[in-house]
Parts: structure tokens; C-alpha cells; sequence
């Protein structure tokens, strides 16, 4: 527990959305034992489209959310995430970047991949969001703010949410060893 005395750890969300908000949540009061944290979201605009198609423009959207949160309002952490689309070698498929800001260090980490069945990619192209596809194809409402696409094609083994935690933890690494990194300690 944390002590009376000992202050939380002040997190700001660049979304509202409470599967973002969670993750973080899920991620960070783990890597600070015996401190409190607390996460409070705030809609920032992400600067690119609906639905990134790049790995580039997912990037610079969960850049640009965490960025926002920065000028607006003060807190230890500001954290964004954002999920995108894009196509390698391997086909098409989605991911989420996330920034994460501490002062004045940044921290930027990816998850993993996700592969899209090929229509789904088709209906994103022809300017479809991710969770309102996977909506139609699986007959749920509002997926993003569930599991996402990431639980429907895994039948719920990974989340949406536990894939933004697990790059939350991995960007989190030079915050939690900042004299390997070379940045400011929390």
C-alpha cells in the first residue's frame, strides 16, 4: 500500500475510450508497487484519420494524442494509443503504437500484429473503420470499446486491451532503468 505521504502517480489518457484507459491502468500500477495510480482519460485528437492505414500515421497519431495531453493538462505520465492498419510481406493486418511522456522523455512502443482477413482489409480500404467491420462480420456492437478484432479472431485468448498493456510495459522499460537509458527517473 502506499503510504499517506506518498503521493500517486498521476496518469493522463489521450482517449476516453475505456479499453485504452484500462490498459494503461493494467500496465503501469504493476511496474510501481506500493503506489497508487491513478488514470484519468481526455479526448485528444489523434491528427490522422479514423483509421490509419500506415504504421506511419498510427504512430504519428498516438503522437500527436499524448502530445495534446502534454499542453493541456499536468500529470507524471501522459500516455496515448492509437490502433492502425497496414500491409508487410505478410498480408494485411492491425496493431496500436503508444507514446508515453515523462517530462520531457518520450517513449514510443508498438504491439504485436495482428493478421486482417483479407475482406476485412478490402472493407478498410474502401474507408470502413476496424471496429465497425469486425461489428458486422461478428454481429457485436461497439467492439472497440471491448475486445476489439484482436479478441473476436483469437475467440477472446488476447484482447485489444492486453496487447495496448504488454506495449505499455515494453515502452515503459527506459522509465524503469533511466541509467541504461539515459533519461529522468519517475
Amino acid at each position: 500500500m502506499s503510504s499517506p505521504d506518498t503521493p500517486p502517480i498521476r496518469v493522463l489518457v489521450g482517449s476516453r475510450n475505456p479499453v485504452k484507459i484500462g490498459a494503461v491502468r493494467n500496465a503501469l500500477a504493476p511496474l510501481f508497487p506500493g503506489r497508487l495510480v491513478e488514470c484519468e482519460g481526455m479526448q485528444a485528437p489523434s491528427g490522422v484519420p479514423d483509421q490509419p492505414m500506415t504504421a506511419a500515421e498510427t504512430r504519428e497519431g498516438a503522437l500527436n494524442r499524448m502530445n495534446f495531453c502534454r499542453q493541456h493538462r499536468e500529470a507524471d505520465f501522459h500516455v496515448a494509443l492509437e490502433g492502425g492498419v497496414d500491409v508487410t510481406v505478410d498480408g494485411p493486418g492491425t496493431f496500436g503504437y503508444v507514446a508515453i511522456a515523462h517530462r520531457e522523455q518520450v517513449s514510443v512502443g508498438c504491439s504485436a500484429w495482428l493478421p486482417l482477413p483479407p475482406a476485412v482489409y478490402e472493407a478498410l480500404l474502401d474507408g470502413e473503420e476496424l471496429g465497425h467491420v469486425m461489428d458486422r462480420l461478428f454481429g457485436t456492437v461497439n467492439i472497440k470499446q471491448q475486445g476489439g478484432a484482436i479478441g473476436l479472431v483469437t475467440n477472446g485468448h488476447a484482447t485489444r486491451e492486453s496487447a495496448y498493456a504488454q506495449a505499455l510495459v515494453l515502452a515503459m522499460a527506459p522509465f524503469l532503468h533511466p541509467e541504461l537509458y539515459g533519461v529522468e527517473a519517475p
